[in-house]
């Protein structure tokens, strides 16, 4: 994706990339593969991959829920900052925080925020059970890319998430992982909608399920991250 292909397609779904938001993402790749040589950050390195696959990808998430008012969003498991780190250099209004249990990309994800003096960002270095224990009802949204299956993501994450509000995973495809009613009931989450779409110039196939959360999730939950990888190991 080049920059002309990034400003073009990102203004098809409403985003306007300014000049000064494009510098930002070139310099935010350059930062990528500058700490990359030093961890292991990402396995996308190539510029026009990284800005079709990492930030345009992480930017179709405003598509399916508003971003353009005052909210709160948690990205967990955010590894490098997809898409939580991108939301927030495009959406000030939005109270983002990014829960990542890798030091070493907690502190890249540190270095972006005040290179880029984002005050919208915050970000908690641990697992997201653990985080979800004490931080009861408190997100607008809460979102993840490429993490775990949607059973793992319901299980892990939706303490943390309002009574109203959204569940919103990115994946590649997952028609066969929601088709778990009992598991929704468990954890009073509706599913609202489930919406396809094709990353341009690829044409590749990615999906955003809308997760609303009806009621409070039981005290029990979450629970350890090891119990549940026993629950949902695939025969």
């Amino acid at each position: 994706m080049t920059k002309e292909e990034f400003i073009k397609y990102c203004k098809e779904i409403n985003i306007n990339i300014t000049e000064e938001i494009y510098n930002i993402f070139e310099k935010y790749y350059n930062l990528l593969v500058e700490w990359n040589t030093k961890f292991n950050m990402t396995s996308i390195l190539d510029k026009k991959q990284v800005f079709l696959l990492h930030f345009y990808d992480s930017i179709c998430l405003s598509k399916y829920i508003n971003l353009k008012e005052e909210c709160s969003l948690c990205d967990f498991g955010t590894g490098a900052g997809f898409p939580g780190m991108v939301i927030a250099i495009l959406f000030k209004k939005v109270n983002v925080i990014l829960v990542e249990s890798n030091q070493k990309k907690c502190k890249f994800l540190e270095y972006l925020k005040n290179e880029f003096n984002l005050s919208n960002v915050n970000i908690v270095c641990t697992r997201i059970e653990t985080f979800g224990i004490e931080n009861r009802e408190i997100f607008d949204y809460v979102t993840c890319r490429a993490v775990t299956s949607i059973p793992m993501i319901i299980e892990l994450s939706t303490s943390t998430l309002k009574v109203n509000g959204i569940l919103a995973p990115l994946k590649v495809e997952c028609n066969s992982e929601l088709e778990n009613k009992k598991l929704l009931k468990e954890f009073n989450l509706e599913l609202v909608s489930v919406n396809n779409y094709k990353l341009p110039i690829e044409n590749a196939n990615r999906m955003i399920p809308l997760f609303k959360k009806n009621n409070i999730t039981l005290k029990k939950y979450p629970k350890n991250y090891s119990i549940l990888v026993k629950k949902y190991k695939k025969k």
